[in-house]
């Protein structure tokens, strides 16, 4: 593996890769990796000769001063991580090399009106930045992208859609815990008795994707119900339970078609994410938890 700083030495690394026509793979995280992280090279390996890593703690998409200077970092471990996962080149910018005197970024309308894009306001303007840069900067075939940030995801596949990146977008699936707690760097900062009560997060998706694979489409009904699991766990505060299109995020209250089912809960003072999606086709009902 080779871990590099400079946008230049990205370039010179993956000249030969581009003149041979090797497929190159992008798995954008901001570090203090865990076997989430880890999954994602593993599927990028699927499509790429080369994987390409970055590690950034993105300024620009925290709405918090103290939930960005509270975010863990372990670089040297994250190396050492990366290395053991199959990663071909590690890029680790600093602030200055990503924003030398920006005054351009990247927004997006409508999408970011719901779940966590209304509680984080300009958050997924500076994800969407950053990730516009990162395309441009190691100009990927393929980008990996976890399922746990469902929203995300979903809003990165509409800009490479309308701004004509020529990259293929992958969802990952989540990687949980033995528990079913999705990995998340986050974790870090829960106790153990937060940790074993934000269990509730998973159990209440089951339930869900049980209600819904026995015929319930009333999201009033399901929504009541996973409230009622969570609540049971006494988080600090529930943000959102919300049903959305897939495609649009706009919430939906009969459930059919293609969607996700979101979550955001607090546990002490940190806020944790997670999602189902759910694909109804006749008879056919699909819960990817």
């Amino acid at each position: 593996m080779i871990s590099v700083t400079s946008i230049q030495e990205v370039g010179d690394y993956l000249l030969e890769a581009r003149f041979k026509g090797k497929p190159i793979g992008l798995v954008p995280t901001m570090g203090y990796l865990h076997d989430g992280h880890l999954s994602l090279v593993k599927e990028c390996r699927k499509y790429c000769d080369i994987v390409v890593m970055s590690i950034f703690v993105n300024p620009i998409q925290f709405d918090n001063k103290d939930d960005l200077n509270n975010y863990p970092v372990d670089i040297e471990n994250d190396k050492r991580l990366a290395e053991s996962a199959g990663v071909d080149l590690l890029f680790i910018p600093n602030r200055q090399t990503m924003y030398h005197n920006t005054k351009t970024f990247v927004d997006i309308e409508d999408l970011d009106s719901h779940l966590c894009g209304s509680k984080r306001p300009g958050h997924f303007k500076g994800v969407l930045t950053v990730v516009a840069k990162l395309f441009n900067i190691v100009l990927p075939d393929v980008a990996v992208f976890g399922q746990k940030d469902i929203q995300q995801a979903v809003i990165i596949t509409k800009m490479i859609d309308d701004l004509n990146f020529p990259i293929k977008m992958v969802i990952a699936p989540t990687v949980r815990e033995k528990t079913g707690l999705a990995m998340s760097s986050r974790n870090k900062h829960l106790s153990l008795d937060e940790k074993e009560r934000a269990v509730c997060i998973y159990n209440s998706m089951n339930e869900a994707a049980l209600l819904i694979k026995q015929g319930e489409k009333k999201w009033t009904i399901i929504e009541e119900v996973m409230r009622n699991v969570i609540e049971n766990s006494f988080p600090e505060k529930i943000d959102y339970i919300n049903a959305v299109d897939f495609y649009d995020l706009k919430p939906i209250e009969v459930l059919k078609g293609k969607f996700i089912i979101a979550i955001a809960v607090y546990f002490g003072a940190v806020r944790l994410i997670d999602n189902m999606i759910v694909d109804i086709n006749g008879e056919d009902v699909i819960c990817e938890i």
